[in-house]
């Protein structure tokens, strides 16, 4: 069946079909528009420091081994054997020489290059070993030690992609001395739900925390969004949602960390080193961005960042409606451990399979992935049109901003995601 995706987005996104969520033959012209022309998350620099250093990824449903080889430069690798197909790295993540088949045993290298096949030893024809590596993620770049892979070899440069997103992600990135980590391995976990409402959920939509958490989040936090948020969209797809605190605000209420239970609770040591970051961020990341108290942030297609619970997610699809998410902690990489380990908790307590705020979100994605999908209801589409136009650019701030009850920064999304479909339609059948 053929897509006209301009009746599944109108001309200003503020209507989107429900077929967007739930159609199989969108899900498919997605996998190619998408995420065969975007740059996609794979990992940290911080999992991987050390030749042989390897973590598992994923780039839509094809898996990835990052790994640093032994010169130290960074590799991706589809992890699939190029004799039947195996996977041939079945770890999680750790420290190798090799990779190898289960099968029959062919050997890889960290940087995906076949250096031994045992059955050879029994034929007369060798095959060119040189041409049966793994097969290799065409672009690979980094950014603040985010690694990206694209299947794009022509795709622009990250920098230029993310373009004034870098600004929004320095004033956290920028804080630290030496920047963040990632913490361990990421919680993964199954959900009933379309890959793009979870990414729409953390690029900017905060007005459902007084109503879907309201136990759980005090008023007086709902009222400071109100009063000092800003929703911002740099390019479509991208977006940053904070509060800008007043000059004059106490460095208890704009510091970083303070808002969690951990920062209230973990005690005088922790708390003097996260005024000693406050201290320090005019310097590093400027006085605007200094005064800036973050929420959720989205980088296109399916990357989200979590502020306050200082949380990396990916949004993997795993068909129209099925995704599974990865949530990392992170931590200041300068950090003692000790503090560093109780920095964790700020995410453990409310993100993750197990945390409040996160199951309270899964369960609203499932309930609209089974509302996309209910009988009847083909013409009557989502309404996204909240705010329309009350966007504008700001003096001191890139892109467009707005207050963050307007719903700006997903029509801007669900435009670029349209035109990136139109113009996959438009090369399959030039």
């Amino acid at each position: 069946m053929t897509i006209d995706a301009n009746t599944l987005v109108n001309s200003d996104a503020s209507l989107i079909s429900r077929r967007c969520w739930s159609d199989p033959a969108v899900y498919e012209l997605e996998k190619r528009a998408i995420f065969g022309k975007a740059w996609l998350f794979l990992g940290h620099e911080s999992q991987i420091p050390a030749p042989g250093d390897f973590v598992q990824a994923y780039m839509c449903e094809t898996p990835i081994i990052l790994a640093r080889g032994e010169q130290g430069a960074i590799h991706a690798s589809i992890n699939s054997c190029t004799h039947r197909g195996l996977p041939v790295c079945r770890a999680d993540h750790g420290n190798t020489k090799r990779f190898v088949c289960p099968y029959h045993n062919w050997s890889y290298t960290v940087a995906g290059d076949l250096v031994a096949i045992p059955q050879e030893r029994q034929v007369c024809n060798k095959p060119d070993k040189s041409e049966l590596g793994l097969k290799q993620v065409p672009r690979l770049e980094s950014w603040n030690g985010m690694i990206f892979g694209s299947f794009d070899a022509d795709i622009e440069s990250l920098e230029d992609y993310l373009g004034d997103m870098r600004f929004y992600l320095d004033a956290f990135f920028a804080r630290f001395p030496q920047g963040i980590e990632f913490v361990g391995s990421p919680h993964r976990w199954l959900i009933d739900a379309n890959w793009k409402l979870p990414m729409e959920n953390q690029l900017g939509d905060v007005n459902h925390g007084p109503y879907l958490h309201a136990t759980i989040i005090p008023d007086a936090a709902n009222e400071e969004i109100i009063n000092c948020g800003h929703s911002v969209v740099t390019t479509p797809g991208h977006g940053a949602t904070f509060r800008l605190m007043p000059e004059d605000t106490p460095v208890e209420n704009v510091a970083w960390g303070f808002e969690s239970i951990t920062g209230q609770t973990g005690g005088e040591e922790l708390q003097d080193y996260l005024r000693d970051i406050q201290a320090q961020a005019a310097e590093r990341v400027g006085p605007l961005r200094a005064r800036m108290k973050g929420l959720t942030y989205g980088v296109y297609p399916n990357l989200s960042f979590l502020w306050s619970n200082a949380s990396f997610k990916v949004s993997h699809p795993r068909g129209p409606g099925k995704v599974e998410y990865w949530s990392w902690s992170v931590v200041p990489a300068d950090a003692p451990d000790h503090l560093k380990k109780l920095l964790r908790t700020n995410y453990t307590s409310f993100f993750g399979p197990g945390g409040m705020v996160e199951q309270e979100d899964s369960e609203s994605w499932m309930q609209q992935f089974r509302g996309a999908n209910i009988d009847f209801a083909d013409d009557r589409p989502f309404y996204y049109g909240l705010g329309m136009g009350e966007e504008k650019p700001h003096p001191e701030l890139p892109g467009l901003v707005s207050g963050t009850a307007n719903e700006f920064y997903a029509r801007a999304f669900f435009q670029r995601w349209r035109d990136a479909l139109l113009a996959e339609q438009g090369e399959s059948h030039g």
